[in-house]
């Protein structure tokens, strides 16, 4: 089963710096792809991912390729908000570097069941860790106009924010909006179908229900504020001249992680010890052509790099 083609791969090692021998963690290791290039350049790797599904398919890949030969690696089940705790636990307190890829894994997109695909009828679910207790129908059905204007605007930088969210409201007093197909085909009723949107706002190149969904697996699953609390804790972990790397997919994360860069970059400059971040990456680093030929999700991906002091 291909789980996920990880993005940005050699930018990655790139930028980890990657030494024999050397403690890395992979905060969302999705399929493995990454933390594979890590070990086979001899690092020790610590993979957490929130998804138990994730977890146990990269256990059986990277034990098939990797446990005959001398390779040391873990994986366990947490999210990476606690990577503090999770590090600890696992005897990786002090770390070479750190790497945050922060894109949904094509399995999750496209065999998880769990609604993150405008483009599949499945249950309007979208939680990454199946625990956790709001899916994104109970926040279809439950927010009032207000909420849902918000949540879209904030979260997804919808234009349409209010439109979708009276017309989510009106079509839920007939009946549920349980499944992605019913939430996706509103939005593109709004939109006048799939290209262009009422109101004058001319053709789209992404699908209608881009935002919207964006919008509901963000609050479901809480990631800028998960990503908010790792940042700092993540940086805390690195041992002097340890690299710290985070892949973002839009401009909400990308925002978090540059502004978090600099604070800590600029409190560095402050400090009379010396002593947190220097930023490695003036701008964020973008796939090139060639890669997104063959993998297009890797279109949005955005590359951040820091280096502990």
């Amino acid at each position: 089963m291909q789980f996920h083609t990880p993005v940005l791969l050699n930018e990655v090692v790139k930028y980890l710096n990657i030494k024999p021998g050397k403690k890395y963690i992979d905060a969302t290791i999705g399929g493995g792809g990454h933390a594979a290039a890590i070990l086979e350049r001899g690092g020790v790797v610590l993979g957490i991912d929130v998804d138990s599904m994730a977890v146990e398919f990269v256990k059986e890949r990277l034990a098939a390729e990797f446990s005959i030969f001398n390779f040391q690696f873990s994986i366990v089940q947490g999210n990476f908000r606690n990577i503090d705790k999770i590090a600890h636990e696992h005897g990786f307190g002090q770390v070479a570097g750190i790497l945050f890829d922060l894109g949904m894994s094509s399995w999750q997109i496209e065999k998880s069941g769990r609604g993150f695909s405008f483009l599949k009828d499945e249950p309007l679910d979208m939680r990454m860790d199946p625990d956790l207790r709001v899916t994104a129908a109970d926040l279809v059905n439950g927010l009032t106009v207000k909420e849902l204007y918000e949540l879209f605007t904030k979260f997804g930088e919808e234009k349409f924010s209010r439109r979708i969210a009276e017309r989510i409201v009106s079509k839920r007093r007939l009946t549920k909006i349980q499944t992605t197909k019913q939430l996706a085909d509103l939005i593109s009723k709004i939109y006048g179908g799939r290209g262009s949107a009422r109101g004058g706002c001319g053709r789209t190149r992404i699908h209608p229900a881009t935002r919207v969904f964006q919008a509901l697996r963000i609050a479901v699953n809480d990631e800028l504020n998960n990503l908010r609390e790792a940042l700092p804790k993540s940086v805390n972990l690195l041992e002097p001249e340890g690299r710290l790397i985070v892949i973002s997919f839009h401009s909400l994360e990308d925002r978090i992680v540059k502004d978090e860069f600099k604070r800590m970059e600029s409190e560095s400059k402050r400090s009379a010890k010396g002593g947190l971040l220097r930023i490695l990456t003036k701008k964020p680093v973008r796939a090139t052509p060639e890669e997104i030929k063959k993998n297009p999700r890797a279109r949005s991906a955005r590359l951040r790099a820091a280096e502990r002091r």
